[in-house]
């Protein structure tokens, strides 16, 4: 597979050779939707919580004798069913909201999202991005150039996510004020970060490529 290849002025610079085996999967939802939700929750933290009877203050004294009162009986004044007792089955933080699938799975999550965007005309590659010193108005400029090509850049949330083959401070930096794009490295893509973003922008494709290529799942007999 050949698409275009651009510069960071938004000019078209030549062709790169997309490899079938990262970005011509055929799409299996059923795998991505296994994959992105036990990723959102392995993100939560569980921080909602309610106080049982046992920790809510108060309660001690028995409200009113046992017997002979004609009301019914009742040995707390923070039961659940009494107002300011406690909260029956309510949320608590000690639940443990992890779950798993295996590294074959999220690997091949990862490709099959990565093929439906390039499908889909969302993928593009730019030959190099790297920034000399931290300048948020050098990538204003980049962004400016790309938006030419790539219309959705202007959206105010979720426009862009571009990937580096590997660290550069200076250039993540460039690019960590803008609120409707993202930065990060090709290795940490995730289905779920794959998918949030209108545009994937990959820099250095044959870096990049040689990256991915070590997320391809293997078949084995």
């Amino acid at each position: 597979m050949e698409t275009k290849l651009y510069n960071k002025e938004g000019k078209e610079v030549g062709k790169v050779q997309v490899p079938e085996s990262l970005f011509g999967l055929p799409w299996n939802a059923d795998l991505v939707h296994q994959v992105v939700t036990t990723i959102q929750s392995n993100a939560r933290t569980g921080s909602a919580h309610t106080k049982d009877r046992g920790e809510v203050r108060g309660g001690g004294k028995k409200p009113w004798k046992q017997k002979g009162t004609g009301r019914a009986r009742h040995g707390s004044s923070r039961s659940p069913i009494w107002r300011g007792g406690g909260v029956a089955h309510g949320p608590r933080n000690e639940k443990d909201y992890t779950r798993k699938v295996n590294q074959k799975m999220r690997q091949k999550a990862l490709l099959v999202a990565l093929s439906r965007k390039f499908h889909d005309g969302e993928v593009f590659f730019v030959d190099s991005l790297e920034m000399a010193a931290p300048k948020t108005a050098e990538a204003k400029k980049v962004l400016a150039a790309l938006s030419k090509n790539f219309a959705y850049l202007t959206k105010k949330k979720n426009a862009a996510l571009f990937t580096i083959p590997t660290k550069h401070e200076a250039t993540q930096k460039s690019f960590q004020n803008f609120s409707n794009v993202a930065m990060d490295e090709v290795r940490n893509l995730n289905p779920l970060t794959v998918l949030g973003s209108k545009y994937l922008i990959i820099t250095n494709p044959a870096q990049s490529f040689e990256v991915l290529g070590k997320k391809q799942v293997v078949k084995t007999n």
